[in-house]
């Protein structure tokens, strides 16, 4: 049966995300419309929309507003990454006569910029490392000895690690401001950086918050993110361990401070470094949802996505009141198409064989079939594995069991070495920082050799090509690649 004048959403991104939307719009009965752009076609949130029209990129605000202009679409949500943190873009959905699925323009602006973030935090008497901005033209030197040695340089713009450098001394400065500046205004259009004082061994923690547009909001307790490669996280969890009572709390009020002063709307996050004496300090803001969002939904039950489209639908209402207390332990990790024995680079392919783990307390948040061709053009992450367990010892065994029993054949990934970092000692007792995973993980090489490696790559893929013509199989298994990842066949263990 048609279903007649039912909002449409259309979601402003691709795989993984698009799909974990397009999930929430059917349990609301919204229709959904997805995006195609070139290079994307066999991908799975293709597959998942009511409907999906092509776009010429996914940075192509023009082009996804006629789109939306075009199906009817009234919503527009932008999970996280490309569009997500642009204010021009919200700026036009909503000339469109369109409602932007997250904060106000002007709100991302403040917020979004680290820079300006920071003024607030300052004014708001929330503690900060000290920083400066770098002043176009002055003395870069004088401004770096107030702030103090060593110093990280970053961009006011963006995330990810990019336009961020590490400096120690006085005469690597210019040489390491002109390579960020770069950098970041190659990814961000903004070669704007700041200057922070660097914190040996500092926790990652973050908060997640949600508002209500009028200075009401909730916070949902914090996530766990030091583990970190190169500044990207690698692996997340609901709650921190060891986090004492007073740091905890200290950090929720400080979310809710600037939640309330900035009237902030829809779902967010606060991140914070805590230094070993558990002191805290505002880092920045992300204005929209986070990869990492599972593991607060599972300690906390709250569907985020679907508080998202509720508050955008009734502006007026606070949609999330009360949250129920956190409960249990969530982990979750990012699968991606690398290889960790060969520097972490890029192993396009196609996905031969796909198994995802069940059972209880297993999620996997993903946007991938088999069959399909994962490419270059994109961000090489596979999907996300996610446990929920009563405990976090618990939850890292879940974990083990789910990696063991994930089968991704046809490409290098990085599940051995999500897997080694589960077992590590330190890990499994929650004692980490952000540069936990570069010092303890300088190098992943396989174990078993090379040859070794060949022949379990041979096993895999015959039995890939059985039933299949002579030549298929021929060619599947002279394909069969030596460093393409068979879980915990190889790696460190």
């Amino acid at each position: 049966m048609t279903r007649r004048n039912v909002p449409k959403v259309l979601v402003a991104n691709r795989s993984e995300i698009a799909c974990r939307v397009f999930q929430a719009c059917r349990e609301m009965g919204l229709r959904s419309v997805g995006i195609q752009a070139p290079g994307d076609e066999e991908a799975r949130h293709v597959t998942y929309a009511d409907e999906v029209h092509s776009v010429a990129g996914y940075l192509d605000i023009p082009s996804i507003v006629a789109v939306a202009q075009r199906t009817g679409a009234t919503l527009i949500h932008p999970g996280y990454g490309f569009l997500s943190e642009r204010p021009a873009f919200v700026e036009a959905v909503e000339k469109a006569g369109l409602v932007f699925v997250g904060p106000r323009a002007e709100t991302m602006e403040l917020m979004g910029g680290k820079i300006s973030a920071k003024e607030l935090a300052t004014r708001e008497k929330i503690p900060t490392l000290p920083w400066a901005k770098v002043p176009p033209g002055g003395d870069l030197a004088a401004v770096a000895a107030k702030v103090g040695f060593p110093l990280l340089l970053k961009a006011s713009a963006g995330g990810g690690g990019k336009g961020m450098r590490r400096v120690d001394r006085r005469e690597d400065l210019e040489s390491a401001a002109e390579s960020a500046s770069a950098e970041a205004l190659a990814a961000f259009g903004d070669g704007t950086l700041f200057l922070e004082r660097f914190v040996e061994k500092p926790r990652h923690i973050e908060v997640q918050v949600f508002g209500d547009g009028r200075g009401g909001g909730v916070h949902l307790y914090d996530r766990e993110c030091s583990l970190q490669r190169r500044h990207q996280k690698v692996w997340e969890e609901a709650t921190a361990p060891h986090l004492s009572a007073q740091t905890r709390e200290g950090l929720y009020e400080a979310a809710m401070r600037l939640v309330r002063a900035v009237k902030y709307r829809s779902a967010g996050t606060l991140e914070f470094l805590v230094d070993e004496e558990g002191g805290f300090y505002f880092l920045e803001m992300n204005t929209r949802l986070q990869v990492e969002h599972p593991v607060t939904e599972l300690v906390t039950g709250v569907d985020l996505v679907w508080a998202q489209l509720a508050q955008a639908q009734a502006p007026e209402e606070s949609i999330l009141l009360d949250v129920p207390a956190a409960r249990g332990h969530a982990i979750e990790v990012r699968l991606y198409a690398e290889d960790p024995a060969q520097g972490f680079i890029p192993t396009p392919g196609r996905i031969e064989k796909l198994r995802w783990p069940t059972g209880p307390g297993i999620r996997v948040d993903s946007g991938i079939e088999e069959g399909q061709s994962v490419g270059t053009s994109f961000d090489s992450m596979l999907g996300k594995l996610i446990v929920f367990a009563q405990n976090r010892d618990h939850a890292l065994a879940r974990l083990s069991y789910a990696l063991e029993e994930t089968v991704i054949l046809g490409m290098g990934t990085n599940q051995s070495y999500l897997k080694a970092i589960a077992e590590h000692p330190a890990v499994r007792e929650g004692r980490v920082h952000t540069g936990f995973l570069g010092s303890e993980f300088p190098a992943f090489a396989p174990r078993i050799g090379e040859e070794g490696l060949r022949t379990v790559a041979l096993a895999r893929a015959a039995g890939i090509a059985r039933g299949r013509s002579p030549a298929a199989a021929q060619a599947v298994v002279a394909a069969a690649s030596p460093w393409a990842d068979f879980g915990a066949n190889w790696g460190a263990r």
